[in-house]
């Protein structure tokens, strides 16, 4: 834990996870989960559709369980940087963070398709599916940190 000075001329401690979930990183991380957020929706709701219409049967089926997943996935990352950004804000007690983490599933994913047939699907849904994937662990990871090191 790192010290610093209160007030009064004593020193507090500031543990590692409220300097961790309040720094530049977390902000950037909050923009990056939210822009892929949009960006998916984006693509889901207006280019991907038209995707999906020229696909074969069987990659067609491989595209609404990947985009499925992928917004699955999008919600979870979502709604732990809100909660996460709550906390930061001082709207939620890191204890009561605590407790609606177990609200929020975080849990790995796979892609839902074997590797050869996600190769056929259109690349901005690959790309969108890999990015959420790179992106989710990493969120695991910090969720970890942070629950780890909590007393």
């Amino acid at each position: 834990m790192a010290r610093v000075k209160s007030g009064v001329g004593e020193k507090q401690p500031v543990s590692f996870i409220e300097r961790l979930a309040g720094s530049e990183g977390f902000c950037a991380l909050f923009r990056e989960g939210m822009n892929l957020v949009e960006e998916s929706a984006f693509y889901l709701d207006g280019d991907g559709r038209l995707d999906a219409k020229t696909l074969p049967r069987t990659e067609a089926l491989a595209y609404a369980a990947e985009s499925m997943r992928l917004t699955t996935r999008l919600m979870q990352i979502a709604s732990w940087l809100l909660l996460q950004r709550a906390v930061n804000q001082g709207e939620l007690t890191r204890h009561q963070a605590a407790s609606n983490r177990h609200r929020v599933k975080l849990r790995e994913q796979e892609l839902a398709s074997a590797p050869e047939l996600f190769q056929r699907l259109p690349l901005r849904l690959r790309e969108l599916s890999l990015q959420s994937l790179r992106l989710q662990a990493r969120i695991i990871h910090l969720d970890r940190l942070i629950h780890a090191l909590e007393p």
